[in-house]
């Protein structure tokens, strides 16, 4: 992915020296991957919270040259996403809200509780921020088997999809329905929200190339490549050795890649509600 060079976003926040003392950070494996596959891209962070009142400590951020390029890279997707946005909503004859995006590393405080990195990056619409331990993009690519910086910009498209969803109001709508379905048809719902915020990060994708020129060889398979890791189905298969389509939150691998590839193809920030038009079964 072609990224250096352009501007930076000003919404990082950088939380990576606030620890909180006495918590390991770690655990088994599986225990993350589970945490991981349910919150990544998207899930609610509220329901796994450590909802409790804890001090934290602001330390000293060690990092290396690497992990500064890295954190450039994640401001400058990060304004590329402000400019795009920024762009479509303003011919909607709208105004776009920027988000901010927090880095931290180990456990993070957000308006939706208390989190750590085995939850993977998510969005709390509570304050419009997204939350992102640079770490998880190893485990993209050592345990999904998701390498590549394009695959990142995706990860970080997908969450601003959400924040997105946020600012035009579906996301409510989405939460308005919670107490009146039961949990499979719920979970549906959560699928369809699942796959426009794909569609949304493969709109940014469609515009920015267009922008920036941004594509190289190779990195739309990265891009598809992580979204095939992470479909309900796979990751049912991988964890449970068992697949159960009525507990899908975030679709399938094969949807996945569906709604992404069609919001990159397309570019068209009009056909996003078209995901919740559809009967289910045509998703």
């Amino acid at each position: 992915m072609r990224w250096q060079g352009r501007r930076e976003s000003t919404n990082v926040e950088d939380r990576r020296g606030m620890r909180r003392p006495g918590v390991a950070l770690g655990g088994g494996v599986g225990t993350i991957v589970v945490l991981v596959l349910y919150l990544l891209f998207g899930g609610d962070p509220s329901q796994l919270a450590e909802l409790q009142n804890t001090e934290y400590s602001n330390l000293p951020v060690e990092t290396t040259p690497a992990m500064e390029e890295q954190k450039r890279f994640v401001a400058v997707v990060l304004g590329d996403t402000e400019e795009i946005w920024g762009r479509l909503f303003q011919e909607q004859g709208g105004g776009y809200q920027q988000p901010r995006l927090v880095l931290f590393a180990g456990q993070v405080e957000s308006a939706c509780g208390s989190a750590n990195a085995a939850v993977g990056p998510f969005y709390c619409p509570g304050d419009e921020k997204v939350y992102l331990d640079l770490t998880f993009f190893d485990d993209l690519s050592r345990q999904f088997g998701a390498p590549g910086d394009f695959a990142q910009a995706y990860v970080i498209a997908h969450e601003v999809g959400h924040h997105v969803q946020n600012l035009t109001g579906i996301s409510d709508e989405v939460q308005r329905e919670r107490s009146r379905l039961d949990e499979r048809e719920y979970n549906r719902l959560s699928v369809r929200l699942e796959l426009q915020a794909d569609f949304l990060a493969g709109v940014w994708a469609h515009h920015a190339q267009q922008r920036f020129d941004i594509l190289e060889a190779g990195d739309v398979e990265e891009a598809l490549t992580a979204a095939n890791a992470i479909g309900d189905d796979r990751i049912q298969k991988q964890t449970r050795g068992q697949i159960v389509p009525d507990s899908f939150t975030h679709g399938t691998s094969a949807q996945r890649i569906r709604w992404f590839r069609h919001g990159l193809e397309t570019g068209d920030f009009a056909q996003a509600n078209r995901l919740f038009e559809l009967e289910y079964e045509e998703l």
